[in-house]
């Protein structure tokens, strides 16, 4: 009796009644689209369209203004979220297959006691692993009856392809179990080519006049051969299929031109629109259920995209808009309301941020760093301030030339290796990206600096070249 109340004395001379409970764990709803260009989300202040269910992340949350991809093109991109390792580690530089024996960040979450789903737009060419439920698009998928493959195997569903995503999301938040965390990945395919629009949203957009970017007209004067022979221009590379129809007869070039651009782009606007719309499902879900004070909900995509934007669709160039990622993020009492923040971030420093935030070590082989700290407001004085990146995707969709580089604050050196070809941008007196300035004198010591920098970040990042010669077929 006295051995009794002696371990029950020390007890709580150990775990005091006054103390607080453990604060539970927060659950993690990551929410991506295909294609969405930072540019059209007005929290950007994007002067396309108005995307107000995806501002509430940000009014509630954080705006990161400076969050970069490292390898502008779906798949590898989706395998450096998931993995926090650049494409030459993670073995994804294209549209191969993603080896999902190798450890990555639902895997992590699972093993640490979360519930994990995976819903959407996967495209990794193999089955999802790291996951207790998944239901996914084979491949690219379609807009409208698409199938998606599950652990049970195949099924056709009639609807949209966004709203069935949606569908799909907000069936495994209601049937999660109650005694775990969740982690659910919600994949978008819109706004991804071919950008077919529901009816609702296609009506709304029919007759918008959408205003054309500044340098939609651009000549490529000053560029690399690698931006002329690139094979996605507004006025010549979109096909029928794009265009969904005939133009009028008797358009002047110009004019076809125009008349291009602005059936593109109703038709993407109108299917981000549509993601807008779930968006907003699933964050008042969250709110009805009592959810959303414990849940870290993130908005980003894949990688920018091109709107016009020097008369091109599509990635794959590391030029801005297609650099450029979306990410908002709100994690109520955690990240100030309203904040911004101009770090720079990158998509393999995400796996490693959420495995932070929750309160797990981050793995030592994970080349991304966590920017926690940022979420906080805070800003470590070592934080990144440069950032490499490689594409290597050619000849194949687009003719985009193999290349990497640097990007600084300021500048952005690229190097298309396979044409040795060099651009340089001075990101502040030409944030458009106008003037190579490569050939002038007056910055051979930026380009002896920046040259430096980019060699160091490729040695550091262990990229000896992998995939130079033989790429394999998407």
């Amino acid at each position: 009796m006295k051995m009794q109340l002696f371990g029950l004395m020390w007890g709580l001379i150990l775990f005091p009644a006054h103390l607080p409970a453990a604060e539970p764990r927060p659950n993690i709803l990551y929410i991506m689209a295909d294609d969405h260009a930072a540019h059209a989300v007005s929290a950007y202040g994007s002067k396309l369209i108005k995307t107000p269910n995806i501002d509430r992340i940000a009014s509630d949350g954080m705006r990161f203004d400076l969050c970069l991809v490292t390898n502008s093109i779906c798949t590898p991109s989706r395998a450096a979220i998931l993995t926090g390792k650049y494409a030459h580690i993670n073995g994804v530089p294209v549209f191969n297959r993603f080896d999902g024996s190798q450890p990555h960040l639902a895997k992590y979450l699972r093993a640490a006691g979360y519930h994990t789903s995976m819903i959407g737009k996967w495209h990794l060419g193999s089955d999802p692993t790291g996951f207790d439920y998944w239901k996914i698009l084979p491949g690219q998928g379609v807009y409208f009856d698409p199938v998606f493959l599950a652990q049970d195997g195949k099924h056709k569903y009639s609807g949209y392809c966004t709203d069935l995503i949606t569908d799909f999301a907000l069936e495994v938040l209601k049937n999660r179990p109650r005694d775990q965390p969740f982690f659910l990945m919600c994949h978008h395919k819109a706004p991804h080519r071919p950008w077919q629009p529901d009816d609702k949203h296609r009506k709304q957009w029919e007759s918008v006049s959408v205003p054309e970017p500044e340098t939609f007209n651009d000549d490529y004067a000053t560029r690399s051969d690698a931006a002329r022979e690139a094979t996605m221009r507004i006025d010549r590379d979109l096909t029928k299929g794009d265009l969904k129809a005939a133009p009028p007869k008797g358009l002047s070039e110009a004019e076809l031109k125009k008349w291009k651009y602005q059936r593109f782009m109703r038709d993407y606007l109108a299917c981000v629109a549509s993601v807008d719309d779930s968006v907003g499902r699933l964050l008042d879900y969250l709110d009805q259920s009592g959810l959303a004070e414990n849940t870290i909900v993130v908005y980003t995509s894949d990688q920018g995209f091109f709107l016009g934007d020097h008369n091109w669709f599509d990635k794959r160039f590391m030029y801005e808009e297609s650099l450029r990622m979306p990410f908002l993020v709100r994690w109520p009492g955690k990240i100030k309301a309203g904040s911004t923040n101009d770090g720079m971030i990158l998509n393999v420093d995400f796996a490693p941020t959420l495995l932070d935030a929750v309160g797990l070590k981050v793995p030592a082989d994970m080349q991304g760093r966590s920017f926690l700290p940022l979420l906080r407001g805070e800003r470590p004085k070592d934080w990144q301030t440069s950032m490499y990146y490689r594409y290597y995707h050619y000849p194949q969709d687009h003719r985009v030339q193999p290349h990497y580089g640097v990007r600084t604050a300021q500048y952005k050196l690229i190097y298309f290796n396979k044409i040795d070809q060099w651009e340089l941008f001075d990101l502040r007196k030409d944030p458009h990206e106008l003037k190579n300035l490569h050939a002038d004198p007056a910055y051979a010591e930026t380009i002896k600096t920046l040259k430096t920098e980019m060699y160091r970040l490729k040695k550091e990042l262990k990229d000896e070249n992998q995939f130079e010669n033989e790429l394999p077929n998407p």
